[in-house]
């Protein structure tokens, strides 16, 4: 009988191989759930984060009186409007907020704009001397800022630019910091290829630029336009010693509020709260095309 005739009885059969024990993948689409103690730390942290600006607007509710006694307010009080008011008409807040809203719009565009050039040419193009250049940039920011405000504000004198707001503007610009953050972000999330195919299809410079860097480039643009307003509109020193009270920033009025033998805290308090309402009315509105924009870079990375 050959080894073909050979068969097995019908009761028998075959035994299946062993199975590999099965394991849990998570699809790539599918979405991860945070547990209750993910909600409890978050809700922690936003009302911590929150305190100073409640507090800030339940002292500009009060009189200076109450704000003196002990305890302080742990609740909102009924002169709000007419310490907002006050405030308003004391600092010109209306000229203020105006000028805030021009330089640090400048300085955002500007900072955005050279940073992100400066980065891909540090990033991506060859040229002499980039390490050294590149190195002396990063050195800047070791510099005290405040060593530069005698020799700046004598530049400044020579233009006959004092009390302007191009005093403030120009020499924000460009920053280090933001020349050094879009080189680093370029460096992973622009591939060298993606630059050569476009010199290949007989792209210009400024079309590589326009249509293959910004376009790779817009999650971290839009944070350090974010970085740069917040900054440009808190801004203390240099506009203090540039303008006057008659051309001022917010911060510049704002510090009008204390004078005085007995500084009226419940209207320094209402300014206060005048000055962060336009950066909360900015991210409220650009928020989610900032946190997007994040988010969509770091699919990519």
């Amino acid at each position: 009988m050959t080894t073909s005739e050979l068969t097995l009885p019908q009761d028998h059969a075959p035994v299946p191989a062993a199975r590999a024990p099965r394991r849990r993948v998570m699809g790539a689409g599918k979405q991860m759930h945070a547990g209750p103690l993910t909600y409890v730390v978050l809700v922690v942290f936003a009302l911590v984060s929150l305190a100073p600006l409640v507090w800030t607007a339940m002292a500009a509710s009060r009189t200076n009186t109450r704000l003196a006694q002990t305890p302080p307010p742990l609740w909102f009080g009924g002169n709000l409007f007419k310490n907002l008011q006050t405030a308003w008409d004391q600092a010109g807040m209306g000229t203020a907020m105006f000028n805030s809203t021009v330089v640090a719009g400048s300085i955002t565009i500007g900072t955005v704009l050279f940073s992100t050039l400066a980065g891909f040419a540090f990033a991506k193009l060859k040229f002499r001397f980039s390490s050294t250049l590149l190195l002396l940039t990063i050195g800047t920011m070791m510099i005290p800022p405040q060593l530069a405000v005698v020799p700046l504000y004598l530049w400044m004198a020579d233009l006959h630019w004092s009390n302007h707001l191009q005093t403030v503007i120009l020499p924000t610009l460009v920053s280090a910091f933001g020349t050094f953050f879009m080189r680093q972000y370029l460096v992973q999330a622009l591939p060298t290829e993606l630059i050569e195919a476009a010199r290949v299809d007989g792209a210009s410079s400024l079309r590589v630029v326009w249509h293959v860097v910004f376009p790779a480039a817009r999650p971290a643009m839009a944070v350090l336009g974010l970085l740069t307003f917040v900054m440009a509109w808190n801004d203390f020193l240099w506009p203090i010693i540039a303008l006057n009270q008659q051309n001022p920033t917010v911060q510049v009025a704002l510090n009008s509020l204390g004078t005085g033998y007995i500084p009226d805290q419940s209207v320094i308090m209402a300014g206060a709260l005048l000055g962060t309402l336009p950066l909360l009315i900015a991210f409220l509105l650009f928020g989610k095309q900032i946190v997007g924009g994040i988010m969509q870079g770091a699919v990519k990375g």
